[in-house]
């Protein structure tokens, strides 16, 4: 009889996971852990920041998956993108990030996604020590997964996992919009 390669120990200790880079993926990744996570039995919940639109992924997690929690975090303006942010988008961050707050605190949830919330800081809406706060206030058996673009080095150094989605080419260069099922 053989060794396995690989021992699955039970879910006691939750680690830091970052999915950043300006490559598409990111929040695919880290909703393909909420869905590994339900498999299992885990309760999971997902902040999206910068989101104000329900998204294809939103409306089937609320359908179909009652152990994971989705709030949105946005303006009804959009995403920050060829904008300047505002005061709503400033109120929305604070929001989100007081949430999760009291969701790590709260203890209810085995894995915490923070989607985008590298945006906010990026723009200038939270800052940088506001996620260290969110990974230093983390229970030790709680998985918390941030993702988005330009995630600061700080929270990188202090991440047990990180992932670099790189872009090589994308169809979006060519005109190509958001297309529904595939990015919304």
């Amino acid at each position: 009889m053989t060794t396995p390669k690989y021992i699955i120990s039970p879910f006691t200790r939750g680690y830091v996971q970052v999915y950043t880079g300006d490559g598409k993926g990111k929040t695919t990744a880290a909703l393909g852990l909420a869905m590994r996570a339900c498999g299992a039995g885990l309760k999971v919940y997902i902040g999206q920041f910068i989101k104000e639109m329900v998204y294809g992924e939103v409306n089937i997690l609320r359908e179909r998956f009652p152990e994971v929690t989705v709030e949105l975090f946005g303006t009804e303006e959009g995403c920050i993108v060829g904008r300047a942010p505002n005061d709503s988008d400033l109120a929305a961050a604070r929001k989100g990030l007081q949430r999760a707050r009291e969701i790590l605190a709260g203890g209810k949830y085995d894995m915490v996604i923070l989607d985008e919330i590298t945006i906010p800081v990026a723009m200038g809406l939270l800052r940088e020590e506001d996620l260290l706060e969110l990974i230093d206030i983390k229970p030790e058996n709680v998985e918390l997964i941030m993702t988005g673009r330009s995630a600061p080095k700080a929270v990188i150094d202090r991440a047990d996992l990180v992932s670099e989605v790189k872009e090589v080419k994308h169809y979006y260069n060519e005109g190509v919009l958001s297309r529904k099922g595939i990015e919304c």
